[in-house]
């Protein structure tokens, strides 16, 4: 009889186990995350400088290298689930990834679904013309506009004029910035809205692309996560507190934007 009730309590620790396991599992930090030992980071990796694919077929960018230092401080590997922006907007916000790393910006509409780390970076937004091109920031309006599907900028643009956008029939969303830089080389849209940085990339890679002078909006990346993932938030925003503070957040970001 005893030896009974002994393989029965063992039996039984071994099921607990394997129960706690297979709910996830935490971080040296005490960080619960969605894969043991893991940092599930969702990203669209079309937006350089800040995400995208390296010729080896490796991840690369601000936001993927930041990812990586902040997993090292939190003991945890580094995954990245590469997808479309929308999807992973949506991986973080429903609890499949810990983190969204994206060139996110931070909005009342995400806010209320999503909780966001400390701001790491300023995003500003600009319009990508054909030299040349009669398009200027006053008849904005009167164009068809290129977009991301997902993004600020599609959200922004598309929305009606007395909301301060151009109305859905000016705007056309593509599943990545790059198509929608196609779509102006193509002649399919008049302009394409995107964030300065990735701007610049697609318009030194598009012979007879520039920029129009100004700033269409300025807005703050930050990384988003579940809603109520406390630890995570709290965790993250200290890392990239200590990232920042002993240079290596400016490190990476130098590797990537040259001073002029």
């Amino acid at each position: 009889m005893k030896k009974m009730k002994k393989l029965m309590a063992i039996v039984g620790a071994m099921a607990l186990m394997l129960a706690l396991c297979a709910c996830g599992g935490k971080a040296a930090s005490g960080v619960t995350t969605v894969e043991k030992g893991k940092l599930h980071v969702s990203t669209n990796a079309e937006f350089p400088p800040y995400e995208m694919v390296a010729d080896d077929g490796s991840f690369e960018g601000i936001d993927m290298e930041v990812a990586a230092a902040i997993a090292k401080k939190l003991g945890l590997e580094l995954v990245i689930d590469d997808m479309g922006f929308d999807a992973a907007l949506l991986a973080a916000q429903n609890g499949q990834s810990d983190m969204v790393m994206a060139g996110v910006t931070v909005n009342e509409e995400r806010q209320k679904v999503m909780d966001f780390s400390d701001s790491y970076a300023t995003g500003v937004q600009v319009v990508i013309v054909k030299e040349g091109s009669e398009v200027n920031m006053d008849n904005l309006g009167d164009c068809t506009i290129g977009t991301q599907l997902g993004t600020t900028g599609y959200i922004y643009a598309s929305d009606s004029v007395e909301n301060g956008g151009y109305g859905e029939d000016h705007v056309v969303g593509y599943d990545s910035g790059a198509l929608a830089v196609m779509a102006l080389v193509n002649g399919q849209v008049d302009a394409v809205i995107i964030d300065d940085k990735p701007a610049q990339a697609y318009v030194k890679a598009n012979a007879g692309l520039t920029t129009l002078e100004g700033e269409w909006a300025v807005e703050d990346y930050a990384i988003g996560m579940k809603k109520g993932n406390t630890a995570l938030l709290e965790a993250v925003n200290k890392a990239m507190a200590e990232l920042k503070a002993d240079g290596t957040f400016q490190a990476i970001v130098d590797k990537y934007i040259k001073a002029d």
